[in-house]
C-alpha cells in the first residue's frame, strides 16, 4: 500500500485541501510493524502521530503491580499519540503494541501543526474523537468502580459487539487474559465467568470468536 493509498483510509485526513493533501503525500513516513511490536512505550517523549492504515494495535498502561491492562483496541482509521503532536513537553501516557502486522502512517509534530493550520477542520475531528475515547474511559472507571466481574464484561462485551445477522458477534478474537486486561480482573475469574456464560446459553464462543445470544447477566 502506498502513501495515497494509506492517507485515502483514514477517516481523520477527509478534509483535506489538496494542498494539505499534497503536503502530507510529501511529509508522511509508512512503517511497517510485526506482530507483537512495541510501537511505543508509555513515558517515550517521542512527538509523531500514528496512522493505522492496516493491522490493529492494543493500548496499554501497567499498574502498580506490574500488570497489563488493555485501555482499548485500535484498527484501520483510527490514531494515537496526537497529545504529543500537539502538545509540547508531553510524554506518552500509555503504550502502544501491535496485535498483528500493522501498516502505519507517521507525522511528525511540526509537519502535522503545519498541516492542521491549513486545514482546521482536521481539530473538529481530533476533538469528536477525543470526547469518544473520553467517554469510554469514565465507562471504565464507573464499572470498575460500581460493578462485579459479570457486570464488568457484560459492558465490555456489549461495547464491542457488532450485529451479524440475527446475532450481535465480536470479531475481535480476545483471549481470556486480554478480557481480564480489559476489565481489571483475573484470568481464572474471566474463565470461570466464561464457562458460566456458555453453560446458561447467554453467549457462544468458537475459535476465540464470541456470539451474545442473549441479555448479558451483569451479576451472578
Amino acid at each position: 500500500m502506498n502513501i495515497v493509498q494509506m492517507i485515502d483510509r483514514a477517516p481523520l485526513f477527509e478534509s483535506l485541501s489538496e494542498d494539505g493533501r499534497r503536503m502530507l503525500v510529501e511529509v508522511a513516513r509508512r512503517k511497517v510493524f510485526p506482530k507483537n511490536t512495541v510501537v511505543m512505550s508509555e513515558g517515550d517523549e517521542t512527538d509523531s502521530l500514528y496512522i493505522i492504515c492496516a493491522g490493529k494495535v492494543k493500548v496499554t498502561i501497567i499498574d502498580e503491580h506490574g500488570k497489563e491492562i488493555i485501555l482499548s483496541i485500535l484498527e484501520v482509521g483510527d490514531y494515537f499519540g496526537e497529545m504529543t503532536a500537539l502538545v509540547d513537553g508531553e510524554s506518552r501516557s500509555a503504550s502502544v503494541v501491535t496485535r498483528e502486522p500493522c501498516e502505519l502512517l507517521l507525522l511528525s509534530r511540526d509537519d502535522f501543526r503545519r498541516i492542521v493550520s491549513l486545514n482546521p477542520d482536521i481539530v473538529f475531528s481530533l476533538l469528536h474523537v477525543s470526547m469518544n475515547r473520553l467517554r469510554k474511559a469514565n465507562r471504565k472507571i464507573e464499572s470498575l468502580a460500581l460493578m462485579d466481574v459479570y457486570g464488568r464484561v457484560a459492558r465490555l462485551f456489549i461495547e464491542l459487539a457488532q450485529p451479524e445477522g440475527d446475532l450481535m458477534v465480536i470479531r475481535e478474537k480476545l483471549t481470556h487474559q486480554e478480557i481480564a486486561n480489559m476489565v481489571g480482573s483475573s484470568r481464572e475469574m474471566i474463565s470461570r465467568v466464561m464457562k458460566e456464560l456458555t453453560s446458561g446459553g447467554y453467549i457462544t464462543s468458537e475459535h476465540k470468536q464470541i456470539s451474545i445470544n442473549g441479555k448479558l447477566p451483569y451479576s451472578w
